[in-house]
């Protein structure tokens, strides 16, 4: 009885845990590589690469940005892509202004920062308390 006890609150708190994290959305890091240890890239339209966290900070995937090498528009289309991998959060080195308009209309946050993508993760879970 105490062993079917202890594994329904196990559950029960590894669901709290889920709904915790999804409330608080996913932030992405626009970088130069596909893991934690590359550089934010410098401009977020243009970045080679998305790193995709949940809202506690675990590493969920490395997206190629589909429109790093558009002739226009790149800041306007590529926040609908990072809507649809549920982004509340984009980090990158900078952001034009264009992007940030549409990143508003969606209600997603942003946050400029340089260093790498783990130091970047860590400065948007300390914003987001």
């Amino acid at each position: 009885m105490k062993r079917i006890a202890l594994t329904i609150l196990s559950v029960i708190f590894q669901l709290t845990v889920l709904v915790y994290a999804a409330e608080q959305g996913r932030i992405v890091v626009a970088a130069e590589g596909k893991t934690a240890a590359a550089k934010v890239s410098g401009v977020a339209a243009r970045a080679p690469y998305f790193l995709i966290f949940d809202g506690s900070g675990k590493f969920l995937e490395a997206v190629d940005n589909p429109y790093k090498t558009a002739r226009r528009g790149a800041g306007t289309s590529v926040v609908p892509f990072l809507a649809q991998k549920g982004a509340t959060t984009v980090v990158a080195g900078e952001f034009g202004v264009k992007m940030i308009q549409a990143m508003k209309g969606k209600g997603m946050g942003y946050l400029e920062f340089r260093g790498s993508a783990e130091e970047a993760l860590k400065k948007a879970l300390e914003t987001q308390k």
